[in-house]
């Protein structure tokens, strides 16, 4: 699985720490960690919730081109 580089980009351009991320979401900062690195692959309801922290869709966060 490769880096999540679009999740990390769009949580940094809301100044936004991986722990505020990871509360805003209701997960660890770990958890948001690891899907940024590629080690985990988030649920569903997790992608969802992750975009509507970050106000992205989920093609702009998740989708491969």
């Amino acid at each position: 699985m490769a880096k999540n580089l679009k999740l990390k980009s769009a949580r940094a351009a809301l100044d936004m720490s991986q722990q505020a991320l990871a509360d805003a979401v209701g997960v660890s900062r770990q958890t948001i960690n690891a899907i940024e690195k590629g080690d985990y692959n988030p649920t569903i309801n997790l992608c969802i919730a992750i975009c509507k922290a970050l106000d992205k869709t989920l093609d702009e966060l998740f989708w491969e081109n």
